[in-house]
């Protein structure tokens, strides 16, 4: 088995990474990764319904669709990410307990009381520190995990709180869930590095033919490419979703406006924009001018600016209808 350390900490290049050595490395792999702060979504979710809009743009997180099931993640550098990949017998291949088990032992070697709970979490006295995802294609699994060691908890809050009302479709929601870090459960502090170096000495001690490895260019170069065609583009990370119906409303300078939204593929279908505000002109040509827009800020910052949006909405700037529609 193969054992990496992966040193990137782009969202986009890391979840192309375990695409790639789940797709294309033939060897059974061990990886080791950190993300700088990012959401990453389950890949049936309906993104724009597990992210704090406002918050993530304000924060610069990047949003990225992962290969596996589940439900959504947040990453920030005090959050170590795990990586296995195997190919084996298909009747083996979706079983988390095998794969948390090292994580298990190492953190029982350190004093921690660690427990795999319910369907695919990891707990500290009822708390969570881990949760896990698999992806299963022919014969392989791809198997991989978040361990909270220090991460900044109000984020982790801030960038997943959303209104469940403003939504209603098919997607996976995600169940939020108490957590914890692994860090304040140490009898003896370590730093994040060297907790990274314990699980990969646990693991190289402990599996077969398991040994060191570093990407070549060629990996490098390979991984680049799917980061760039694929984990960083609007139409996986946003487009992907299932279609949805999306309701808000707000109270403006100007009256309350309430904006209806059916989306199909990230693709704004119909608009029907409500409310008892005062116009002069009739706002139908607004509506039919997000019509197949994508439902992402500058696409419809693009389509409103041919509008004098005074004339239309009194008293409601540009920014309010965009801050209903997220």
């Amino acid at each position: 088995m193969l054992c990496i350390k992966h040193h990137s900490t782009d969202p986009y290049f890391n979840i192309a990474t375990d695409e790639y050595i789940f797709k294309h490395m033939e060897e059974d792999c061990f990886m080791l990764w950190r993300n700088d702060n990012a959401i990453i979504v389950g890949k049936h979710q309906n993104t724009l319904a597990e992210i704090n809009h406002e918050y993530v743009k304000e924060k610069g997180i990047k949003v990225v669709r992962r290969l596996s099931g589940g439900g959504a993640v947040y990453h920030d550098l005090g959050n170590l990410n795990f990586s296995f990949t195997r190919t084996g017998d298909s009747y083996e291949m979706i079983d988390f307990q095998r794969y948390t088990k090292p994580i298990i032992e190492v953190l029982k070697e350190l004093g921690v009381n660690a427990k795999f709970e319910g369907r695919n979490d990891l707990t500290i006295d009822g708390r969570k520190f881990s949760g896990n995802a698999e992806h299963v294609f022919k014969n392989k699994v791809l198997h991989h995990g978040t361990l909270l060691f220090s991460s900044e908890m109000k984020d982790i809050s801030g960038a997943l709180k959303i209104n469940p009302l403003k939504y209603q479709d098919r997607g996976v929601k995600s169940v939020p869930n108490r957590v914890t870090n692994i860090s304040d459960h140490l009898k003896e502090k370590i730093s994040l590095d060297q907790f990274t170096d314990k699980i990969m000495d646990y693991i190289t001690g402990h599996f077969e033919d398991a040994r060191m490895y570093e990407f070549t260019e060629e990996d490098l170069k390979k991984i680049q490419e799917i980061r760039d065609e694929k984990y960083s583009t609007w139409e996986w990370n946003f487009g992907y979703s299932p279609d949805y119906n999306f309701k808000q409303g707000a109270r403006t300078p100007g009256g309350t406006i309430e904006m209806n939204m059916n989306v199909s593929h990230g693709i704004i279908r119909a608009v029907k924009i409500t409310g008892d505000f005062f116009h002069i002109r009739d706002i139908k040509p607004i509506e039919q001018a997000l019509e197949n827009t994508k439902h992402e800020e500058e696409a419809i910052r693009v389509k409103l600016e041919p509008f004098n949006l005074k004339e239309y909405f009194d008293k409601i700037s540009e920014d309010d209808l965009i801050s209903i529609m997220f």
